[in-house]
């Protein structure tokens, strides 16, 4: 990605106007931006409130991305750029059907997570594959199980991208994953480009884990081994690490 435009992205976040979270989405977005992300996809459960207040807000240098984490009638898909909100309980064809209906792009998320209501428990349900446009392969609030290491090998296995994502509920959870890639993402046209180019089914994907801990701030490069301090786009790691 050398001598190219990087973008840092996090397509899964919630605000307070979700039922499980607390955070105040202006304060989401300031976060979002004091931690490098360019990009970030405010995703309530079924409401579409909290992304349009956060977009209103957003500051300079980080674009709101309108999304919605939707219930379908087997399981939660993430939707992106809607302008309304697409209802829950529908099938899954109907839900990507809605979402589609407003040039919006559909991902899925925590998928093999036995905790939530994650929409590849039900391994006859891959034939959805189909139907969208990136997995989530690393959701930082998947820690048992091994559902990330199954959502790896099911996007590599259907030829899909994967997404590393914060799944932030709370202020300190926002940007703890995101995902870099080249070009601009601000657009359903340029998301696709982005995470194609990034061919990040196959390995090749340039995570980013922020591990926060007393005093100290690390980001990690996933499949990869080197480690480096400061956050991406930070003054310690300007525009991130290569």
């Amino acid at each position: 990605m050398t001598g190219e435009t990087r973008s840092f992205i996090d397509l899964h976040c919630h605000t307070r106007a979700s039922f499980d979270s607390l955070s105040d989405p202006v304060k989401v977005a300031r976060a979002a931006r004091s931690r490098g992300l360019t990009h970030l996809a405010i995703t309530d459960h079924d409401t579409i409130d909290g992304a349009l207040r956060a977009r209103d807000a957003a500051p300079d240098g980080l674009r709101i991305i309108v999304g919605e984490e939707v219930k379908t009638a087997a399981g939660d898909l993430i939707c992106l750029f809607l302008e309304r909100a697409v209802p829950p309980g529908l099938s899954v064809a109907e839900t990507v059907a809605a979402a589609r209906e407003q040039g919006g792009l559909v991902g899925i998320p925590h998928p093999f997570d036995g905790y939530r209501s994650s929409i590849l428990k039900d391994e006859g349900l891959a034939s959805i594959a189909a139907l969208v446009d990136w997995v989530e392969t690393h959701n930082a609030r998947v820690v048992f199980g091994g559902g990330n290491e199954k959502a790896v090998a099911f996007a590599a296995e259907h030829h899909l991208p994967g997404v590393a994502v914060s799944d932030a509920h709370t202020i300190l959870e926002v940007g703890v994953a995101s995902t870099v890639v080249s070009g601009d993402p601000s657009t359903p046209a340029g998301l696709l480009a982005a995470l194609r180019d990034a061919q990040l089914a196959t390995g090749h994907a340039t995570y980013f884990v922020r591990l926060v801990t007393p005093g100290a701030k690390l980001v990690q490069r996933l499949r990869g081994v080197r480690r480096v301090s400061g956050a991406p786009g930070t003054a310690d790691t300007p525009g991130g690490p290569e």
